[in-house]
């Protein structure tokens, strides 16, 4: 089954090329079907290539995703074009009335700072406490895992002495969830973020559970069941360039910046970098996408009740 998108939406062109079955919201009001709503809380600067990044992977499941973009109602981006946000995206106070199946909430580059000093910080917590009513399963990415994790269980991120930057490996904790089927044993994920969460502090914390983790850059994957919500510290969703384009970005700005680990064939930025984690990317989306399948209310509005 497809995804919807608006027939305007770069991302629904560029899906289509890729082979990815889209489909417009005229065409999915003819199917007998109820889709799957799903909304991206986006909160990163480059809205269109999260978009097609997000879209890229909850579209490649066999059922119909209704594909919602939401941003931040008290934030204006400054690096996307405001006909394509007016177009596109509806500000969460204008949606907050709506049941979702799914919520991903993306990272945002604000990691320096305390999460109760970021400006939109008061909508974000509302917006959280907004998922145990309204939304069925909601996924925290990067920053907006760390905010979701810190919100609900206090726990706190921690500033890396260095960037953790690049391809690492990770190990699957729990082969039996149902989130990790069809994952290897180990495998590597995209990682580039100034923060971690600690392992101890998770740990400390009645009802999480650690699916994926590494050695080298720490708890990767989180459950929390109490709160119908899964929280991932890295970037399955990068595109293969994505490391390539921070690292090209840092160097241009003359930003120190380590050549991104294990990313480039022999460490050497001249030669293309090799993506070695999407599969493992549809397999995580795929299971999840597939979990709300089987547990959502088929009356979305019985979702929190």
């Amino acid at each position: 089954m497809p995804i919807t998108l608006p027939e305007s939406l770069p991302a629904f062109g560029v899906l289509s090329e890729e082979g990815v079955m889209v489909m417009s919201p005229d065409r999915a009001a003819h199917q007998d079907i109820r889709p799957l709503r799903i909304g991206l809380l986006n909160l990163m600067p480059k809205k269109i290539q999260t978009e097609n990044q997000f879209a890229r992977l909850i579209g490649a499941t066999p059922l119909q995703i209704d594909f919602q973009l939401i941003r931040m109602t008290s934030h204006k981006t400054r690096n996307t074009a405001a006909a394509h946000m007016a177009q596109f995206y509806r500000p969460f106070q204008e949606v907050k009335r709506e049941k979702f199946d799914g919520l991903i909430i993306t990272g945002a580059p604000i990691e320096h700072l305390e999460f109760e000093d970021v400006t939109y910080w008061n909508e974000m917590r509302e917006v959280m406490d907004w998922t145990q009513t309204h939304v069925h399963s909601t996924f925290g990415v990067c920053w907006g895992g760390m905010a979701m994790i810190h919100h609900f269980h206090g726990i706190r991120k921690h500033m890396l002495t260095a960037k953790a930057f690049g391809c690492f490996r990770h190990q699957n904790l729990a082969p039996a969830s149902p989130y990790l089927r069809g994952f290897s044993d180990d495998f590597v994920i995209p990682v580039s973020r100034w923060t971690e969460m600690k392992q101890g502090e998770i740990d400390a914390a009645p009802g999480l559970r650690t699916l994926l983790g590494s050695d080298e850059v720490g708890p990767c994957l989180i459950e929390d069941k109490s709160h119908r919500a899964l929280y991932i510290f890295n970037h399955f969703e990068y595109d293969s360039g994505t490391l390539k384009e921070e690292y090209d970005r840092d160097v241009a700005n003359g930003t120190p910046i380590n050549v991104p680990l294990n990313y480039y064939p022999d460490d050497d930025p001249s030669k293309p970098p090799l993506n070695r984690w999407r599969s493992h990317a549809h397999l995580l989306y795929g299971n999840w996408i597939n979990d709300i399948y089987q547990t959502t209310p088929f009356e979305i509005d019985e979702i929190g009740r």
